[in-house]
């Protein structure tokens, strides 16, 4: 290793889900049934919103991010799980661990500020609707989601140049990938200070994000409540539901992993959590935005018939 990285360690061993020899199959078919879900779902909303012009509005073009997005982080952790349950010696190299911290990372800040965005959106929406085609332009979306992936290589960049300067003296991760909080365990050198500024860093990101969403439903609920007809309150909402089924889910479980002390919880507790924002959301957010949204349905028949006619 070169020596600014200031490790002599060149590889890491993963510890996974599960040391259980009986659970290493039943596990690979679960995951691999869970990615295989994740990747036709947010492929298929992504193609979706490609080809029906009625999606090509600001809304379903931060919904086709996400799903990009999405389908981006759960690909940096999931092949390399499936791949840890069959093989005997769970290795990855030194540089392979900080690049899939690193990448990691990019995208699930990255989908901290989409889902912020997306609110932002639904905002502008409801509560100023006459001026939202305005407001959402085709330059101001796509500068909010260029600032969306700028947020996520700079804090992505700032978090894995600090574990880069750790020294590691032991080589087993005791997690199924290379996260923040374990490889911190590892390191032979004090890392209070690294443990400060990534929660500082975890802290700004979640907190100032979920704070945006709350604010901007809040003004939104605000508008419904207003809003006179029973069909129109009924409207509201349930163009908002689906976004607020999807923060819940991302910020409930990044909160518990981040936002505690590193040697707060169970392994167990910190490896569920883990598997529900790396595996199992990036797969629920197509389905959640394809089951409850009309218009997704809509499109989706329409696309179905065309295929097959």
């Amino acid at each position: 290793m070169a020596a600014g990285n200031h490790s002599t360690v060149t590889e890491f061993i993963i510890g996974g889900l599960t040391n259980r020899p009986e659970l290493q199959l039943p596990f690979f078919l679960l995951f691999l049934g869970i990615y295989l879900v994740t990747m036709i779902g947010n492929l298929g909303m992504i193609t979706l919103i490609c080809l029906n012009a009625q999606l090509h509005t600001p809304m379903y073009y931060f919904l086709s991010n996400l799903s990009l997005v999405d389908l981006c982080y759960s690909s940096v952790i999931t092949p390399k799980m499936m791949v840890n349950f069959v093989s005997e010696k769970n290795i990855i190299s030194y540089m392979g661990c900080m690049s899939q911290l690193y990448f990691f990372l990019v995208f699930v800040i990255a989908e901290c500020y989409m889902l912020t965005v997306m609110a932002y959106d639904r905002y502008v929406a409801i509560c100023r609707p006459l001026l939202y085609n305005i407001i959402m332009s085709h330059h101001v979306c796509s500068l909010l989601v260029g600032v969306v992936y700028v947020m996520g290589l700079i804090g992505s960049t700032i978090e894995t140049s600090l574990m880069l300067k750790l020294a590691y003296c032991e080589v087993f991760i005791s997690h199924y990938f290379c996260d923040i909080l374990p490889l911190m365990k590892l390191s032979c050198s004090s890392t209070h200070d690294i443990e400060m500024t990534v929660f500082f860093l975890a802290g700004f990101n979640i907190i100032v994000t979920s704070l945006t969403v709350l604010v901007s439903y809040a003004f939104i609920l605000s508008s419904i409540l207003h809003i006179s007809t029973t069909e129109g309150r009924s409207r509201a909402f349930s163009t908002c539901s689906s976004h607020l089924a999807a923060v819940g889910l991302f910020y409930g479980s990044a909160s518990f992993m981040y936002l505690k002390p590193s040697t707060a919880g169970s392994l167990a507790q910190e490896n569920v959590a883990s598997v529900f924002y790396t595996t199992v959301i990036p797969m629920l957010n197509p389905l959640i935005y394809s089951l409850r949204n009309k218009e997704v349905k809509a499109a989706m028949q329409k696309t179905l018939r065309r295929k097959m006619f």
